[in-house]
Formats: structure tokens, C-alpha cells, sequence
């Protein structure tokens, strides 16, 4: 059973997110693995809790 875990900025509709986990989901079934042992985990972080290369994302 794979467990994908997705970070990403909060922001996104509801409709947004069940189409990212559509298509993660069909890129395991595509391979043969069946969607109901397919998990994937939303995990939405704010941008004042992100940083990249030393610069908060919330300042750019």
C-alpha cells in the first residue's frame, strides 16, 4: 500500500485537491496497483512556515 504525502501551500479549493489526489491515484492504478490501497495525505502549511533558500515564502 503506498502513502504519498503532499506538502503544499494552504489555498487550494476542495475541487483542486480532489484532482491532485485523482491524479496521483492514476499514476499507481496505471502501474497495477488498485485504488483502494492508494493513500494520499494532504498536508497544508502556510506560507510564514515555508522557506526557501533562506527567504520566507510569505515575504516574496
Amino acid at each position: 500500500m503506498p502513502v504519498i504525502e503532499v506538502k503544499m501551500w494552504d489555498g487550494r479549493t476542495a475541487e483542486q485537491k480532489k484532482q491532485i489526489v485523482e491524479g496521483i491515484t492514476k499514476v499507481f492504478t496505471d502501474q497495477g496497483v488498485p485504488a483502494s490501497a492508494v493513500h494520499v495525505v494532504l498536508i497544508n502549511v502556510k506560507k510564514e512556515d515555508w522557506a526557501i533558500g533562506g527567504k520566507m515564502c510569505s515575504e516574496q
